[in-house]
Formats: C-alpha cells, structure tokens, sequence
C-alpha cells in the first residue's frame, strides 16, 4: 500500500499549536495480513463518481479496511487526502487538519490559511478562501474523515457542507464512521450525489468469510460456515475472532457451534468497543433486556423500569452500538446475536437475582397484549408456573395445546410444568398436554382435580370454557358420543358468554367443538347432521386449526361418497390433501383417509386403477393407531375392489375380517350389505337374508334395498316388489339408494318377465347414475340386465352416456383422440374385447370363452397395450373409435 505524501508543519503554525500533528493521522492504514479483499464494494467505491461517499458501520465491520484498499488501488496522480479522527480532537482545529492533510496530499494550498484557522475560529471568508483554492486544482481531489462521529459539535459540518457544494466535483468527500455524520445527507440522497455503504453492505458473505478464515488456516464445511455466518450476523470482527479462536485446532466444525458471545476474546472486544463508551445506565439497561429476544420500546420501558427506554434505544442505534430494528416490525429491536449472547451471560454473572423478577415484568406485559406464547414462556422462565397456566386459560389458549401438544411452540414450553399443582388452571393445562398427546387416561385424572366432585362451586368463565372443551375431547377420544353431544351443547353455551374479541382470536375451540360434534353424530349414524356440522367447521379458516379441520375434511369426504355426492367428496378430500401439503403437517399426520374416499370414488365410478392408486397410499400411511373409520372404510373399498377384479374369495374375507365394531353405525351397516351383496352375487342369498334381519335397523331404504335383491334370489319375487315399493315411492335419498333400487326392480321385473317394466325401472336407474357416475353399481347387475338394451335405443344411448360420462360432471367425454391401432387384435382378444364393452365380469368372460381366468387377463394386459390404454374402460373408447366394437 503507497503512503499519501506529508508535508511537515511549519515552525509558526508548531507555536501555535498546543499538540503537534502526527504523520500517522495522514496516513493511509496499512494492511494487515488477514484482510479480505472485497471486489464487490470497491467496484461500488470505484465506479461512483458521488461528491459524498459515506461508509457507515458498527465497530470491526471492516469500514476503514475496504476505503483503505479502494485508496491504495488508485494511481499515484490520484490526489488522497486521509484523515484518522480520534475522540478528544475537538482540542485540535479541524479545519488545520483538512488544510495539512490537503496539503501533505500534494495539492498546493496556502500557508495563510492554516494559520487563520489556528489562532481564531474560522469564519466565511476562510471557508470561501478554500474553496476558491480548491477550484483552482488541476485534477480532482479526494478527502477522506476517518472516525467523523469523534467530532464534536455540528459546525464543523456546515462548513464543511459550504466548502463541499463550491468545490464538487473537484473535491470528492468520503465519510467514515459508526453512526451518520451531521450532514444534509437527505439532499445528496434525492439529487443522487451520495453513495452509502451500510452494515448490511459490510456483512461479509460466505465467499468472503470463508477466505477469512482460510487466512487462519480454519476450513469449515458449508453447513457449519453457514451457521456461522448466522451466528455472527457477517460481522468482520467476529468472524475474525471466531478464526482466532479455531485457529490450529482440527476438529473445528464440531466446535465452532460452542462458540457464543461470552467467549473470551469477543466478550473483550464487546467490552472495549461498546459498553465501556456507555454511561452506567446504560450498561445496567442492557443487561435488563438482554432477556428478550426482541423489544419495542414500551417494552424495554416495562422491563427496565426506566421511563427514558425510548430515547436509550433511538441513541444506541443510531450509534451502530449493535442494537438494530428488527427485520420483521419496524417499531421492535434486536441485539446482535453475539452481543445479545455477551449481555445475558454478564446478567447471569453479575446479577443472577435479577432474572426472575424481570422475566415476571416481561410475561405481564406480554399477557396483558394477548401474546400468549411469549407470556408463558416468560412465566415459564421465571420457574413460576402458576402465571404460565393462568395465562395459558385466561387466553383461551388451550385449543393450540389440544391441537399441538407438546410439539408446539406453546406445549414445548409447558412440557416441564410440575405434575401436580394446586391451581385448576395448572390442571387444565397438563390435562390438555396429556390428552395431546395420546394419554386420555392421565388427562381424565388431571380432569378430577379441576372438579372433584359434582357439587364443586363453578369457577371463572375461562375455567368453564376450558373445563368443557377439554371433557368434550376426552369424551370424543373415548367414544362416549352421548358425553360428546352433552359437553358440547353446554361449551357452546359457555363460549356464547365469551367476549368477542377473545373469542375471535382463538377460532380454533368452535372447530374443535364442532368437529367431535361431527364425529358423536356420525358415529350414531346421523350421518346428514353431522355433514352439516362438518361443514359449518370447515367453513371456519383459521391458521392454527387445520389439523381438527383437515379430519373434518376427510371425515364428511367419506360421508359425501357414501351418499353418492361423489364429485363433492373428491373435492373435499383434494382439498385435505393440499391442506396437509400447506401447512406442513408431519408424514405420519397426513391424511389417510382422504385417498380412501377418493378410492370409494374411483369404485363408484369403476376405475378400478384409480382406487388401487389411492388405496396404495393410503396402506403406506396406515398404522395400529388408525381411527376405526379409517380402518373400516379401507376394507370396504378394497374389498369392492377385489370383487371389481373378480377375486370374490378375498374380497368376502376382507369384510368377514373388518373390525367394524367402533366404526360409525352407517359404515359398519354398509359392511354388512357389501357382505350380503356378495353372497348373493356367489349363489348363497339364504344367508344374506340372516345378515340383513341381524342388523338393529331393517326399515331402512338401504337395507330393504338388499333385502329385496335377496329375495328375488331365493324366487320371492312378489315379496321383493313389495319390499321396494316405498323406497321407490320415497323422495331425498341417497342416489346410490335410488339407482340400486331401480336397479333391483328392473331384476324383479325381469325374472318375472315383464320387459317393459324392467326396461322402465333400467331407465330410472340410468338415468340417476350419470350424473355421478355412479357405473359400479350398474355393472354388478349388468349380466341379468344388458338384454334389454338390445331393441331399445333410449337405453343403450343412456348407457353409452354412463360409460362415457366425464368424472362427476355427467358429461360426455370428448372422442377420443389416441393414436392409431397398430397391431392388429387376434380373434380371442376381440371375443375378450366384447365382454369388456358388456361389462361383463372377468368370470364371466372365462365361463363365456371355456377359459381361465388367467388367461383372460392374459388377453387384458394384451388388449390394453395393443391400443394404448391404461384402463378397461380407456381400451373400450379406443376400440369403438376405431370401429373394432
């Protein structure tokens, strides 16, 4: 690096003088051996041609190093005057020292006028003299104030202000400092002639930091360099501190996270630079809040108890003394990290008395703001545990507690809330943690010491409140639906009193309340109030709920696909599935049940891949811990899947072996008809009769359904009309009903060899399945039915409008498009082809063929790849579009 020139003081301006100047003052720093050379910034330094430079920049942040690389690069015509300030040079004229720095800079000024600047305080004419001197040079001049904010005062500014605006652009000025010199920098900002150089220009990079510490010989993998950086902010000082203390040892990444503020050389370093310059009570305030992770100044003023927080905090950052904004809220400071990391050590050393009484002041503030987390976390620090739980059910908090358990940010700080307090807030705490958590029975004993008997004096309301929804949830996990309906009608009543303002910060205990509600009408087979209360859970969006809301998804997803209502259900489990997705929930939290009603979906619909699709997931995610529904649901799909496939066998053990017993009554009735359907389907219709006349509810449209396709496989005929005549007299039901009751009379009126009723009843039927696609239903009688499509057209147009209808729109799809077949089809695989437009079963088509079952599928798995097609039902548009069929 060069050395700026200096021209020695002359005898007259040393008598005048009390101190002389040092040559070391108007030198350029030299370089040390660890400095990191930074393009990016001196390209910035060197390609502005601003008249006001400032780099601006708490201490160790690397200011006077960069300006001094970007001098030492200029060319030796380059005039550079540098000046280093220092604490106590308000004694020394200023204005002597810019003049002699100009001067030992090589610019030819005149010796008149650093006398006048000595001997009296300077005045217009001087600064006009000057800059009359300056405007006269041949090239343009730089002058560089190192350390401006040890200047004293704001004159010295103005005047130099003054100089600057008559002499740009032949005098470049460049300020170095801490915090923002007096300057009317407003107005070079808006005319564009300053450029600024700011603490987040100074954090070092990871390109940058990893050169540093390559200087040290410390080498760091980029997981652990990145943790650095984070930990020091890119802060120069300590990123060369850190390398000084890593510096030789080879076990540096394990160490290096070990490494806080309070380390020695850092904790000298934070000593020397900031808190020493701080007057006493100051250094106390800091050690007060170094307790928060961030503070406002109300906040600050609470915890402190002093009144002038406010203006200590606007002075320490304007100061660069390492407490900034906080990047999130305008209004809220932080620390740096390693400060932050110094000042508590320091309180723990100093003061440990202190810590509980100011984390008391911290959690009152925050509760009475309604921040819940902070608060208790607080309360939770100062070991008084009373307060966190208080506040935990004064907030109306313990939903989140419900919902997250001890995972979450409000649990994770109660997890070490003693076990046994005297307080029911204490109680009600730990037996929503509990219950969180899985561990119902430790919840209900927590729940005696809230009440411990019936005639117990009721407390506050917030204790109701959440008195009454954690029952609720008990009850709902045990099973106990009458409790769940009892509980909930009187929380509801108890949540009515709450205030709104508090009521509407926690929405999530109406989504709670009402997804068990759903759960206990479900349960009981009101299965239409329960969508309804499913719904109106739904409907509420709240951010802390979507876990009770994703299973209200997926519960009413099922309920909807049992009803029929098959494009709602697709929607509703879609939309659990991308909730899940947003919110992040964890792998063994997603939903299960959602692709098991996409599966029933797919059955209804007869595509058969599809619920194989989703019934593949849904197996990788079950588990022991599955809810009864879950588990019960599943074994119905597949089982209609597999008697889809023509694998009767498994497909009755399936449902022999579901465990259908706490499952909701509407499912586990339809088990039995699925069961009852399959036996008469394999010739033994006697004992489907016992299953439906064991069942607690025979009335049922549904069941006298089944009934009736019983009877008419036993020869009964006319007691089977008789059984069907009020359902299909009947109006609001279900449209998988309606179609199977149709479905069923058009059997009945078939095997009495009424063609035109049956071709009647066929018509209804079809005509309820199009719209949802309901096709599984249709193909499982088509077999006794499809002769009746061979002389009416009406019908065989509708049925080719069921085979094509677009997923639950009812539409037509579109003709298909696929390529061209080009290998031709031999004569058994279009004998196969047929029976897979009939709809035939697979069976069946072995009976029809004097086959195997293996060898038609054989053929299938040949049909499908000769024309491009993933499905059977694909295979068969493909075929008729290109005339095979």
């Amino acid at each position: 690096m060069r050395a700026v020139p200096f021209a020695m003081i002359s005898e007259t301006d040393r008598a005048t003088t009390a101190d002389p100047l040092l040559r070391s003052r108007f030198t350029v720093p030299d370089r040390p051996p660890f400095v990191v050379t930074r393009p990016r910034l001196v390209d910035r330094l060197r390609r502005s041609d601003a008249p006001v430079t400032m780099v601006v920049g708490p201490p160790g942040s690397g200011k006077t190093q960069l300006v001094a690389s970007w001098v030492s690069e200029l060319t030796t015509t380059d005039p550079v005057a540098w000046i280093t300030l220092e604490d106590g040079d308000q004694t020394c004229p200023f204005w002597t020292m810019v003049v002699e720095a100009l001067r030992g800079a090589g610019l030819e000024i005149s010796r008149s006028l650093a006398s006048s600047s000595v001997t009296t305080p300077v005045d217009r004419s001087f600064l006009v003299r000057l800059a009359a001197e300056l405007t006269r040079l041949d090239r343009p001049a730089v002058l560089v104030l190192d350390g401006v904010c040890d200047l004293a005062g704001t004159r010295w500014a103005t005047e130099l202000e003054f100089v600057l605006r008559h002499t740009a652009p032949l005098l470049r000025l460049v300020l170095i400092g801490r915090w923002d010199p007096p300057l009317p920098t407003h107005r070079y900002r808006l005319a564009g002639r300053l450029l600024e150089i700011r603490s987040a220009d100074l954090a070092f990079t990871a390109k940058e930091a990893d050169k540093l510490l390559g200087l040290h010989g410390v080498h760091l993998s980029a997981p652990k360099l990145s943790s650095l950086l984070e930990h020091t902010e890119g802060w120069a000082a300590g990123l060369r501190l850190f390398a000084m203390a890593l510096q030789g040892r080879q076990d540096a990444d394990d160490v290096v996270d070990t490494i806080t503020g309070n380390e020695a050389t850092i904790a000298e370093y934070f000593f020397d630079e900031v808190l020493r310059t701080q007057p006493a009570h100051v250094r106390s305030f800091l050690l007060d809040i170094s307790i928060l992770d961030t503070f406002s100044a109300e906040l600050a003023e609470a915890v402190s108890g002093r009144a002038d927080a406010r203006g200590i905090l606007a002075d320490l950052e304007r100061r660069n003394a390492f407490v900034q904004p906080s990047a999130e809220f305008s209004a809220v400071y932080r620390f740096h990290r390693l400060f932050a990391e110094l000042l508590f050590a320091q309180l723990l050393c100093a003061a440990p008395e202190r810590l509980r009484p100011l984390h008391r002041r911290a959690a009152a503030w925050f509760a009475e703001r309604g921040q819940t987390v902070e608060a208790v976390s607080h309360a939770a620090k100062a070991a008084d545990w009373d307060t966190a739980a208080e506040v935990v059910i004064d907030h109306y908090a313990i939903g989140r507690l419900l919902i997250e358990g001890s995972a979450g940010r409000l649990g994770s700080v109660l997890r070490q809330l003693p076990a046994v307090r005297d307080s029911p807030q204490a109680a009600l705490v730990a037996g929503a943690l509990a219950l969180a958590d899985g561990a119902a029975d430790d919840c209900a004993r927590h729940l005696l010491r809230v009440r411990p008997g019936p005639g117990a004096p009721v407390g506050e309301l917030a204790v109701v409140v959440s008195e009454l929804v954690l029952r609720v949830l008990l009850a709902d996990a045990r099973g106990a639906e009458e409790q769940v309906l009892t509980c909930g009608s009187a929380a509801d009543e108890a949540l009515a009193q709450v205030p709104a303002d508090h009521l509407g910060r926690h929405p999530e205990l109406s989504v709670l309340l009402l997804a068990a509600k759903g759960r206990a009408q479900s349960h009981r087979g009101a299965i239409d109030a329960a969508a309804v209360t499913f719904t109106r859970a739904i409907a509420q969006e709240t951010p802390d709920a979507h876990i009770p809301r994703m299973a209200c998804l997926e519960h009413l997803s099922l309920i909807e696909a049992h009803r029929g209502r098959l494009g709602h259900a697709e929607r509703l489990a879609d939309e659990a599935i991308d909730l899940a997705e947003r919110c992040g929930v964890p792998a063994g939290r997603r939903p299960v049940t959602a692709h098991i009603a996409l599966a029933w979906v797919a059955m209804e619909r007869y595509d058969v891949d599809g619920a194989g699709h989703h019934l593949r997931i849904a197996d990788q995610r079950h588990g022991p811990g599955t809810a009864p529904l879950t588990t019960a649901a599943m074994a119905l799909v597949k089982s209609r899947r597999l008697q889809a496939r023509g694998e009767l066998r498994g497909a009755a053990k399936l449902l022999e072996d579901a465990d259908a017993g706490t499952a909701p009554f509407w499912l586990t009735r339809e088990i039995v008809l699925a069961r009852a359907r399959l036996l008469i389907t394999v010739g033994r219709p006697g004992e489907a009769l016992g299953l439906i006349d064991a069942l607690s509810a025979p009335d049922l449209p549904g069941v006298r359904v089944t009934q009736a396709a019983a009877l008419v496989a036993v020869g009964d005929a006319e007691r089977a009309r008789e059984v069907l005549r009020p359902v299909l007299a009947a109006v609001g039901l279900p449209s998988p009903v309606v179609v199977e009751s149709w479905l069923v009379m058009a059997t009945v009126a078939a095997h009495d060899g009424d063609v035109e009723q049956a071709r009647t009843a066929l018509g209804q039927a079809l005509r309820h399945a199009i719209p949802e696609a309901q096709r599984r239903s249709v193909h499982q009688v088509w077999a006794q039915l499809r002769r009746l499509l061979r002389d009416d057209d009406d019908l065989a147009e509708q049925h080719r409008v069921l085979q094509g209808a677009a997923r639950g729109d009812g539409r037509p799809r579109t003709p298909d498009t696929g390529p061209l077949l080009v290998e031709p089809l031999s004569r058994r695989e279009m004998e196969v082809l047929q029976g897979i437009a009939a709809m035939l079963p697979t069976e069946e088509i072995a009976a029809r063929l004097y086959v195997s079952i293996n060898t038609v599928k054989t053929h299938v798995r040949s049909i499908l790849r000769k024309l491009c097609a993933s499905r059977r039902n694909e295979a068969v548009r493909r075929a008729r579009s290109l005339g095979l069929l």
